[in-house]
């Protein structure tokens, strides 16, 4: 009964998101690329925003969907997500981000990790008008976009306090970071190899790729983190969360590993698995327990 309950709950926040969605176009400049991908979606990147139906609440989060860097799960990976979270409590920004194609000539690095950048600088902008705390947003990211949310927690910009440019003054760092099955190296045995090839090239030399393994970036800066994996997924196994919370553990990072039996990839909140639905709700309790209460972003 639980399970069924947590998916019409879904299926209800989920049909009230697309009647009160906003959109917000990433960059005023018109010589930014399409976001592009195997469907060719001709749109500029852009941020969905749902504001928390819970009158006060001050909780955020940015939404990375998956999709290979070459096509974006929006639904159960993005409007999902959103739905969950907003019944939660949170304002919930999902990311369209620029993506690349199999004939490599769409977005490669660094046009995602800009477009993940500038949502953060957005977000935290204009903090007041979306009624946010900015200095507790968060960020979580599935596959690819897990990879992408990585990037976020360990390759953000500290702000320029004395530039002219609002953006240019935010201070990008995420609070927390949730990854879901992300893909974090790029260069060794368990890589997501399509990813890699997406993001990078298919020539792109192997030192540029472990330049963009996420685990190599991890600092003391790097925001509490937790991470979730299916023990048997194939595409991007387990190994990949290992390692980045081995150089989480090595900074002294507040972290959690989950390694479920089952689940595969892609999985999403899987609302109709017992076993695997309860993720989301161990990530609510974890955020208010370690994520926002050590940021110390200072937008």
């Amino acid at each position: 009964m639980k399970r069924f309950l947590f998916a019409a709950i879904l299926f209800m926040t989920h049909f009230r998101l697309s009647a009160q969605q906003q959109k917000i176009i990433l960059y005023d400049d018109q010589t930014v690329a399409n976001i592009g991908g195997s469907a060719k979606i001709q749109e500029p990147p852009y941020l969905m925003v749902f504001p928390s139906p819970v009158a006060g609440s001050k909780k955020s989060i940015l939404i990375c969907p998956g999709g290979g860097y070459t096509a974006l799960a929006k639904d159960h990976e993005g409007l999902d997500v959103a739905a969950f979270f907003n019944s939660k409590g949170y304002h919930a920004f999902v990311l369209m981000y620029r993506l690349n194609d199999f004939q490599q000539t769409g977005s490669k690095f660094p046009a995602q990790l800009n477009d993940v950048t500038r949502a953060m600088q957005i977000i935290r902008s204009r903090a007041t008008e979306f009624g946010i705390d900015p200095a507790g947003t968060g960020v979580i990211g599935f596959s690819a976009g897990g990879h992408l949310a990585s990037m976020a927690a360990t390759m953000f910009s500290k702000g320029d306090p004395s530039s002219k440019n609002i953006l240019e003054r935010q201070n990008t760092r995420p609070a927390f970071a949730i990854l879901v099955y992300p893909v974090i190296a790029l260069n060794d045995s368990f890589t997501h190899k399509g990813s890699a090839e997406m993001l990078t090239g298919k020539n792109s030399s192997a030192s540029f790729r472990d330049s963009l393994s996420t685990q190599n970036r991890v600092t003391a800066e790097t925001p509490p983190t937790f991470l979730i994996y299916g023990n048997d997924d194939k595409a991007v196994p387990p190994e990949n969360g290992i390692v980045f919370y081995q150089a989480l553990r090595k900074y002294n990072i507040p972290a959690s590993l989950h390694i479920y039996p089952h689940g595969g990839h892609g999985f999403g909140l899987a609302p109709k698995d017992p076993v695997l639905n309860t993720w989301p709700e161990l990530a609510i309790s974890w955020i208010e327990e370690v994520g926002r209460s050590t940021s110390n972003v200072k937008p």
